[in-house]
């Protein structure tokens, strides 16, 4: 007894072992005979995509999985049983290197259900960098029909940006607006979406637009006319106190329209927009629209520039001015012939405003005059700013004479003693 116990318990770490793989393989045949392959295809779905990557393409499907599961469980399996996905948050994406090895994941939605393998267990996914630019707006439209005659086309914006991979992006030379002229001739005025285009014309994809759309205006004419006419400068508003507008200005002064031949019968002149000059102190030039009619269209686009010049309003002012003697002498006597005179000054509305006139007077020069009696001419001395106009009287009678000379006081009589 004693030596079977011993020949048990000898060596029993291998013998447990041994046992334990034993049973690992008996029962690894038992489920490998039990095993069950599903044929089909399971889609594969990548998960948290970097953000700055694009994945390129479709990911293959599994195509074989081998699993273990009850009779009953196993006779009911389909695609929908099964779910499988690859982890891309590890990604690193280079326009160098595009492809990176993902390793796929299985699952069943049943938990009876145990996958032992299936294939494909890794993946070469193309992640391309997410880039964007700007490309041109082209508007593409349909031909004319006969006797139809189309405009240009004006578009709300001029360029878009382009974003997605960068191996679509770097081939968009443009973003194209489609639109159809109708042949009942009616105007194009729509937003029309936008497809980005390479070089030759192919539309490319994936890619997103921003704006993804833009307004598309084209005139269209049945009975088309052109008419040149003079522009006619609106100017509103009053200028400052003291200013008045000298002259108007515009550049060019004629213009060029086309359009239907009854918008175009009753039209003399083409007005611009409101030039405003309220308040204004000094010249005033402005780039302006022209307000033309419905239906009327400017041939060649130019601006329009108006120019509104100004000056400061002038006037006359009388004020009455006393005579002042220039190079009086002390030996002379003058009597004039009147003592004051109306002094006529001109210059702006607020020169004259500002011009005090109690300080105006007019001067006389005597300091060369004789005795006796003389026709002399007045002058005055003005601020700068204003000028004389008239002095009324211009001249004045001026008679000179010699004082008396006065009596000795206190002297007797020559003979009184």
């Amino acid at each position: 007894m004693r030596r079977l116990l011993g020949f048990v318990v000898h060596n029993w770490p291998l013998k447990l072992a041994a046992l334990a793989l034993a049973t690992l393989l008996y029962g690894g045949l038992v489920l490998s005979q039990n095993a069950q392959a599903w044929r089909g295809n399971v889609p594969i779905i990548g998960l948290r995509q970097p953000a700055s990557a694009f994945l390129l393409g479709t990911l293959p499907p599994v195509t074989s999985i081998r699993y273990f599961a009850p009779v009953d469980v196993a006779s009911r399996l389909s695609s929908a049983s099964f779910t499988a996905s690859v982890d891309l948050s590890q990604a690193q994406v280079t326009t160098e290197a595009p492809f990176v090895t993902a390793k796929v994941e299985v699952e069943a939605t049943d938990q009876r259900v145990k996958i032992l393998d299936f294939e494909p267990q890794v993946i070469r996914v193309q992640l391309d960098p997410l880039v964007s630019k700007t490309v041109p707006v082209e508007v593409s439209r349909s031909p004319v029909p006969p006797g139809l005659d189309a405009r240009e086309p004006v578009v709300s914006s001029s360029d878009v940006t382009v974003s997605g991979p960068e191996s679509v992006v770097r081939f968009v030379t443009a973003a194209q607006a489609r639109v159809v002229i109708q042949p009942s001739g009616i105007d194009v005025d729509q937003a029309v979406d936008l497809v980005a285009i390479d070089a030759s014309g192919q539309v490319m994809t994936p890619v997103d637009l921003e704006p993804s759309s833009v307004r598309v205006q084209i005139r269209v004419y049945s009975q088309l006319e052109s008419k040149t006419l003079p522009v006619n400068p609106v100017v509103i508003g009053t200028p400052a106190d003291g200013y008045e507008i000298q002259r108007v200005s515009v550049t060019p002064p004629v213009v060029s329209v086309e359009g239907e031949a009854d918008a175009l019968a009753p039209l003399v002149r083409i007005d611009t927009a409101p030039i405003s000059i309220s308040g204004a102190t000094k010249d005033v030039s402005r780039m302006v629209d022209l307000a033309l009619p419905d239906g009327v269209a400017l041939l060649g686009g130019s601006a329009t520039s108006v120019t509104v010049r100004l000056r400061a309003t002038t006037g006359t002012r009388v004020v009455t001015a006393g005579i002042v003697l220039s190079g009086a002498r002390a030996d002379r006597t003058y009597a004039l012939s009147t003592d004051r005179v109306l002094v006529t000054i001109g210059g702006t509305t607020a020169d004259l405003d500002a011009l005090n006139a109690r300080t105006l007077v007019a001067l006389v020069d005597v300091g060369n005059l004789e005795p006796g009696v003389h026709d002399v001419p007045l002058r005055t001395v003005l601020p700068s700013r204003v000028t004389l106009v008239a002095i009324s009287p211009a001249r004045i009678v001026v008679t000179v004479g010699i004082p008396p000379t006065p009596q000795p006081t206190g002297t007797p009589p020559p003979g009184v003693f």
